[in-house]
């Protein structure tokens, strides 16, 4: 029994037909040879070998036939050898590595052969590592050489005294002045400049003249002094910084409470050096305080002193600022309209000196 028989359907084998003795496919001389001696001994035809594997005629004797470029593509090609061998009774496996053999897949990349190169160059490679250990001894010792030769031993120098050529162009007396001192300070001319005011436009501003001294001490003296500003250097409690004129300041840990009128505690907190609370603008409140010279009053953001008493009425300090805060106005209106009379009086001035220039010239 050949040795291909083993993979036979049952239902072939109950065939009253059939014949226990098939040739194996690996006998013959191709494949299609195989095929058809397997099928002419089985006695079947080629239709009803089509009906069985439901292959077309056309397919199955082109693998008779060993006509492979009739068939479909590869993955169905493979897919009827398996069938048609099975209905044959002969081994699937080893009728489809067959059909590999005898019709390779175009689409694999043929490779490079191996094992000639690998001989070639281990036949060759002991002549190429003594190439290159020559390669690198010679020019070791190339370099070795060139670093022997150009070594000299020390000898005294020759010159007994300074060349002409190398004091060409210097100056007698001259020595002393070319030594090198610690760095002297820039020139004035390397200094920052002066600031440039634009002649008139201060006085023009402000209405008072920067060149004449009586017209900067009148100023100096007529001029509020600007107090100390409200500097935060700790937590700040009460309204916000739009909503209020008078900020009390901690110079010191210490306690301060304020009552409304009603009775009721608008704050109360022990501050800490730094904290402020900004009081509201519009409330009747008294400020209760353990020790008034541990805090400072800022009206409108300068400094108004210390608090006077333990208990101060809230109102007396909003009026304090909003008073300063009309001053202030005041004073910045008077100095805007002086200023501007002032740049009036000049224009006038300066007009008046033009029309008599222009009399001038033409009574010449």
């Amino acid at each position: 029994m050949a040795l291909d028989t083993g993979s036979v359907p049952e239902e072939f084998r109950a065939h009253p037909d059939w014949k226990d003795v098939v040739p194996s496919v690996t006998d013959a001389a191709t494949l299609g040879d195989g095929l058809r001696v397997a099928r002419e001994q089985c006695g079947r035809s080629m239709a009803e070998l089509s009906a069985v594997t439901r292959v077309p005629t056309r397919y199955l004797l082109a693998l008779e036939q060993n006509d492979f470029s009739v068939l479909p593509n590869r993955v169905f090609s493979i897919g009827y050898v398996r069938v048609y061998a099975a209905a044959l009774g002969l081994d699937e496996q080893l009728a489809v590595e067959r059909f590999k053999r005898e019709s390779p897949d175009p689409c694999v990349p043929l490779q490079a052969p191996v094992g000639v190169a690998f001989e070639d160059a281990r036949r060759y490679s002991p002549r190429l590592i003594a190439a290159g250990v020559a390669l690198v001894l010679a020019v070791v010792g190339w370099n070795v050489f060139q670093r022997v030769s150009l070594m000299r031993a020390a000898q005294p120098s020759d010159i007994a005294a300074v060349p002409e050529s190398w004091t060409l162009g210097a100056v007698p007396g001259q020595e002393a002045f070319m030594r090198l001192t610690a760095p002297r300070p820039a020139p004035p001319d390397q200094t920052i400049p002066a600031l440039y005011i634009t002649p008139g436009l201060e006085t023009e501003l402000t209405g008072i003249d920067p060149t004449s001294p009586e017209a900067m001490a009148a100023a100096a003296s007529a001029a509020t002094p600007v107090q100390k500003a409200f500097n935060p250097r700790g937590a700040i409690y009460g309204a916000s910084a739009n909503a209020s004129q008078v900020v009390i300041q901690a110079r010191e840990a210490a306690g301060l409470v304020v009552r409304m009128a009603d009775g009721r505690v608008l704050f109360a907190r022990q501050l800490a050096v730094g904290d402020s609370w900004r009081a509201p603008v519009g409330v009747s409140a008294v400020v209760d305080v353990s020790e008034p010279a541990a805090f400072d009053v800022y009206l409108n953001g300068e400094h108004g002193g210390a608090l006077q008493a333990t208990l101060t009425p809230l109102d007396q300090l909003n009026t304090r600022a909003q008073g300063l805060a009309r001053q202030a106005a005041a004073e910045v209106a008077a100095r805007t309209t002086a200023a501007r009379a002032a740049a009036a009086q000049a224009a006038v001035g300066a007009s008046a000196t033009m029309d008599g220039a222009v009399v001038g010239i033409a009574a010449n």
